[in-house]
């Protein structure tokens, strides 16, 4: 992998809302939050160089077109979308993910609103919310990286192509219930938690450290990916801990793990 770090700035010159990412995760908290500017853009690579790229889908939305296995067929449904409404899907920027599937990039219009719709047509999702996001080349994931199909400019999306994917769409999209989702927590569970929203306040950022990686590690997380995770939960929180900080309590925890196993 290469770091990344030109062409995020670059994509912050050009208007976007860059945020950096490791396998499809956002490094940083965003919700709500205004751009980041140059230099801190700068200084998040030289944290995580060899960060993805994605950007906010504040201005712009995404018709996004997967073929599943055994599944949906995406370029299927734009296809036959295609051949009812001939002149909706205009031409405009589009990429190929690292996944095979295609992406559309619209501007969003100022006299209607678009809201989010994940399964708007089989294997077809709208990505339209402000604090959504979608992954952009030159990245990687899996050894396969997202290309650029044209350098067309981003063109407004037709008032009628809004109308139809508002259409029967009750936004539940837009506004998700996170409190739907209660029962008893794992400690497996708890480490998810700590990942999501950090390590807590400041006297108690390196006990929750050494508790996650030491959960990691113990169900058997490789200790790459392991760090990773670790880097995530600490950026995510508030005051974070200083990098030599978390190196050496990582560093700590990983003997230990490996002198359990007999290591």
């Amino acid at each position: 992998m290469k770091n990344l770090v030109k062409y995020a700035v670059a994509y912050a010159k050009a208007g976007f809302s860059v945020l950096p990412m490791m396998n499809k995760q956002p490094l940083i908290k965003f919700a709500d939050q205004p751009p980041l500017n140059h230099e801190q853009i700068e200084q998040l690579w030289k944290t995580y160089p060899f960060a993805s790229i994605a950007l906010r889908t504040t201005n712009f939305f995404v018709v996004d077109i997967d073929e599943h296995e055994g599944g949906d067929d995406g370029f299927k449904s734009i296809q036959e979308f295609k051949d009812k409404h001939p002149d909706l899907l205009k031409h405009t920027l589009a990429q190929k993910t690292a996944g095979g599937g295609q992406q559309l990039f619209y501007l969003k219009r100022d006299d209607t609103t678009i809201h989010q719709n994940i399964g708007w047509l089989p294997g077809v999702d709208i990505k339209a919310h402000k604090n959504n996001y979608v992954v952009v080349a030159p990245s990687e994931r899996n050894g396969k990286s997202y290309e650029w199909l044209n350098h067309d400019p981003i063109v407004t999306a037709p008032k009628q192509l809004v109308q139809l994917i508002n259409q029967n769409n009750n936004h539940s999209n837009d506004n998700i219930n996170f409190n739907q989702f209660s029962g008893l927590k794992t400690k497996t569970t708890l480490l998810f938690e700590t990942i999501s929203n950090g390590l807590g306040d400041n006297g108690g950022r390196n006990d929750q450290l050494t508790r996650l990686v030491g959960g990691l590690l113990f169900r058997n997380v490789e200790p790459e990916d392991a760090y990773n995770l670790a880097c995530i939960a600490n950026s995510n929180t508030n005051d974070p801990l200083p990098d030599k900080e978390l190196n050496t309590t990582f560093s700590s925890v990983q003997k230990k793990e490996i002198r359990r196993r007999g290591g």
